[in-house]
C-alpha cells in the first residue's frame, strides 16, 4: 500500500514505514502529524485517484526532529569587471516517519 502526498509544495510517495525530509514543518520533535493533502492511494491494485485530494484518506507521521541539508555555494561574477559575489544556503527539512495510510 502506498499514496502520493503534497507537503511544503511538493508530492512524495510514502509508504508505511518509510522515513522521508520534508521542507520545515512547524513541529517538535516526537510530535504526532497528520497530513491530509493525499493525492493518491494504491491498496494491492486499488487505486482512488483525487480531484484534487482523496476523500477520508490520512497520512499519519511522526516527526523525528529537524535538520539542515547541504551547503549550496551561489557564485556570481561580472565578466570584465572586478565584482564577484558569493553566497552560501543550507536548506531545513523535517525527518518524518510514515506510520499509517488510512484511505
Amino acid at each position: 500500500m502506498f499514496a502520493i502526498i503534497e507537503t511544503g509544495g511538493k508530492q512524495y510517495r510514502v509508504e508505511e514505514g518509510l522515513e522521508l525530509n520534508v521542507d520545515l514543518l512547524k513541529a517538535d520533535a516526537g510530535d504526532a502529524l497528520s497530513i491530509d493533502s493525499v493525492l493518491l492511494v494504491d491498496k494491492d491494485g486499488d487505486t482512488k485517484i483525487g480531484a484534487p485530494y482523496v476523500e477520508g484518506a490520512k497520512v499519519e507521521c511522526e516527526v523525528l526532529g529537524h535538520l539542515r541539508g547541504e551547503k549550496v555555494v551561489v557564485f556570481h561574477k561580472l565578466s570584465k569587471k572586478d565584482a564577484r559575489k558569493t553566497q552560501g544556503h543550507r536548506q531545513d527539512y523535517t525527518k518524518l516517519k510514515v506510520n499509517s495510510i488510512k484511505a
